[in-house]
């Protein structure tokens, strides 16, 4: 049986309080299924659309028996906060987007962002003034840029440990942090030389709409790297008048305290909008556990921090 199949509603899941209809999200050849999950009631409700994290994920976030994104949009249903989820248009049309020349990150993300906040606007019971953008990862760092796509018709940015680090540097990090900590895992993965000479390429002048993706991190092709590189999260971030919640995991390896929340806290500081909360016992998945946090963990069923759920939902209902 498939471990996804595994999967149980986590236990501060009120079903009988929200209600769910499939939908679609985009147009054309990249059009993507996805799902609206309403509050019980009548409205009108805040909303938000959800993004995922880097990789071709469903509307789910589906890793193993574990769904984070399906918690988050349950639980803040339950709370009284419309939610609009859908798959990732690399999960739904790989092949047509490994085809798609010049494929960026942005084409990754904002088409599909901009149109899920304009169907949730269009509801009856939806708040058309307070849709919020709510982001995961990779889905984190783009909030910014979905946020300046769609101008006002955004009410205010909530960041899931979105990272601030250029990518390249980030591969190069987890890689040597995996070899210190969880050899068997590292030996599976590039070496942290080769990572560093891709990171480097990336950086360099060099770099071009030509050059072979086999020599570019996750062997992801030079216009998806052109595009990273000449996008600053936390600067476009800066430019915005939009209140903003950064959440982040302690634990997590992958977009760190230290390093990616810090960057957002040294573009935003002082900005009275701003609301950055960290998690002790949280991963980069904000599963709560002990110890390091290690790729085995994401294996193992867990559901998101449910005071994670609650803090989302509390801070766009007083929005």
């Amino acid at each position: 049986m498939d471990r996804a199949e595994t999967w149980q509603a986590p236990e501060y899941i009120d079903p009988a309080a929200f209600t769910e209809r499939e939908t679609t999200v985009g147009s054309g050849q990249f059009v993507v299924p996805g799902t609206v999950t309403l509050p019980c009631g009548e409205g009108p409700f805040p909303a938000a659309v959800l993004l995922g994290g880097g990789g071709p994920f469903d509307r789910d976030g589906t890793a193993g028996p574990n769904k984070n994104l399906k918690d988050i949009a349950w639980g803040l249903a339950g709370r009284g906060v419309a939610v609009l989820r859908f798959d990732k248009v690399t999960h739904a049309h790989p092949e047509s987007v490994a085809a798609t020349v010049g494929f960026t990150p942005t084409d990754e993300y904002v088409p599909h962002a901009t149109a899920a906040i304009e169907h949730l606007r269009g509801l009856s019971n939806v708040d058309a003034g307070r849709v919020f953008v709510i982001g995961h990862s990779m889905g984190g760092r783009f909030a910014p840029r979905v946020a300046v796509a769609a101008g006002p018709a955004v009410a205010g940015l909530v960041v899931l440990a979105g990272d601030t680090v250029p990518l390249q540097w980030s591969l190069v990090r987890v890689v040597e942090h995996l070899g210190r900590v969880d050899p068997a895992t590292a030996a599976a993965l590039p070496s942290a030389e080769t990572v560093t000479a891709q990171a480097e390429l990336v950086d360099g002048e060099d770099l071009s709409p030509t050059t072979p993706a086999d020599r570019l991190p996750f062997g992801m092709p030079a216009p998806y790297w052109l595009d990273l590189r000449a996008y600053d999260p936390a600067a476009v971030a800066a430019t915005l008048d939009l209140p903003m919640f950064f959440l982040q995991g302690e634990r997590d390896y992958q977009v760190t305290v230290a390093a990616d929340l810090a960057g957002w806290r040294a573009a935003l500081a002082d900005r009275p909008q701003v609301t950055i909360r960290t998690y002790p016992a949280d991963d980069h998945m904000f599963f709560p556990g002990a110890g390091i946090s290690l790729p085995a963990d994401y294996v193992r069923p867990h559901h998101v921090d449910v005071q994670v759920v609650d803090d989302i939902a509390d801070w766009i209902t007083t929005r």
